[in-house]
């Protein structure tokens, strides 16, 4: 696929990728947890702004903050596109070669995310204004996400005509 089959993902699609990554991530690490922790797992949420704990303990730390970052990278790495761009056909390219990025890349791009969200979500909201549609995180690493122009259409026929 040529650059002039491509074109960049704006902003809403971005969001409506990331929501469904995030909805497959709590479909396999709620259970997870609440089969390991049982109820009180969500009791400790409810206090959870009153805690000086992000975690419940280690394997809460492994399920819902190292197993998400692994997943994310190990998708970018193999298909460069977590399920939820796979799904609406975005990729993430290298923004200079338009290649696969780097594992560097991907690992930068997963904890630029930070530098993104800190200031009121700014580096993500980026995405709606720039002419490429990077995010911060995506120009700090060099990456931009791009799907196809064109889907291809088949034509439909009907047995009866």
């Amino acid at each position: 696929m040529t650059s002039n089959d491509l074109k960049y993902v704006g902003f809403w699609v971005r969001v409506g990728a990331a929501l469904l990554d995030r909805l497959i991530l709590v479909a396999i690490t709620t259970p997870v947890l609440t089969l390991y922790y049982g109820e009180s797992y969500w009791e400790y949420y409810e206090s959870y702004w009153e805690s000086e704990d992000i975690f419940l303990g280690p394997f809460d730390f492994l399920i819902s903050g190292l197993f998400p970052m692994i997943a994310t990278i190990c998708f970018w790495v193999a298909k460069q596109a977590t399920p939820g761009k796979m799904a609406v056909r975005a990729k993430i390219v290298d923004a200079k070669t338009g290649r696969a990025p780097t594992l560097g890349q991907c690992i930068g791009r997963y904890f630029a995310r930070i530098i993104s969200l800190i200031p009121l979500g700014m580096g993500f909201i980026w995405i709606a204004f720039d002419d490429r549609k990077q995010g911060w995180h995506d120009k700090l690493v060099g990456t931009v996400v791009v799907s196809p122009k064109v889907i291809e259409q088949q034509e439909v026929r009907f047995d009866g005509s």
